[in-house]
């Protein structure tokens, strides 16, 4: 099965994609919402089984790029179970602020549990928020990441936009999410590795090798690195880069509003 990714924004407006499924656009949010519904106990389990542990130096290189200060505003978008969230907690410390803001309220619950559990409270807020229509003032945050959420968002164009209205001046956004591999060996054995083993992995660990079926598809489905750089661009993002993590499985792609 071929990694190359498809350009989803040749769907008409009526249909997108839920994986390699073509889906009705207004039923996407909710199937997605299914998914995360049914893995958010298991995610962070899955997470290091899936990724061999590796996804922890994926984050904390996405932490190291930020350039976060103490006192900085913080929006960790999709954050899930909240692993970027409880470091910029930290380094961001008592005058700055972290939100973390997910969608989902079964992935959203599990990381304020989590994260409550391990002590982490006082400058951290939690918001089910649409990233397509943020619930936040123009000019609020200095930094904004999304990690490995931005391949589910519906119109990735629109929640550009969104995060680029909510960012400060002199602000910047991190996506870090699943790519196109640089090699064709790689991108051969990433791919037997994602419709091969994942969903077993999925079927075994979180009893759901459906749900790990679908999150393997969208990864193809996602805009390769160029053409998220592009989309950062057109959103009104300066100075766009990624860089490649893992022969390009993963990148972090960053841009600046100005």
């Amino acid at each position: 099965m071929s990694t190359e990714h498809k350009d989803v924004s040749k769907t008409d407006k009526d249909t997108t994609h839920f994986g390699y499924k073509t889906v009705k656009t207004d039923d996407k949010e909710t199937m997605v919402a299914s998914v995360f519904h049914s893995v958010a106990k298991q995610y962070d389990i899955m997470n290091d089984v899936m990724s061999f542990g590796v996804h922890r130096l994926w984050k904390r290189f996405t932490i190291d790029a930020s350039g976060v200060r103490p006192g900085n505003s913080i929006l960790d978008l999709a954050g899930g179970t909240g692993d970027l969230t409880a470091k910029f907690s930290k380094l961001t410390g008592p005058q700055g602020k972290v939100i973390l803001a997910d969608i989902n309220s079964s992935m959203l619950n599990v990381g304020r549990d989590k994260l409550r559990d391990l002590g982490i409270v006082g400058n951290v807020d939690y918001v089910q928020a649409n990233a397509e229509a943020l619930p936040f003032d123009d000019n609020s945050f200095d930094i904004v990441t999304i990690a490995f959420g931005l391949r589910n968002v519906t119109d990735k164009d629109k929640a550009l936009r969104s995060i680029y209205r909510v960012l400060k001046p002199g602000g910047r956004l991190l996506v870090l999410e699943f790519s196109k591999p640089e090699h064709d060996l790689l991108n051969k054995a990433y791919d037997f590795y994602s419709f091969n083993i994942l969903p077993k992995m999925g079927e075994l660990v979180a009893k759901d090798g459906e749900s790990y079926q679908y999150l393997a598809e969208s990864i193809r489905m996602h805009p390769d690195q160029e053409t998220l750089k592009s989309m950062m661009d057109d959103a009104g993002f300066e100075q766009t880069t990624y860089h490649n993590l893992t022969g390009g499985i993963v990148a972090l792609h960053k841009g600046y509003k100005f």
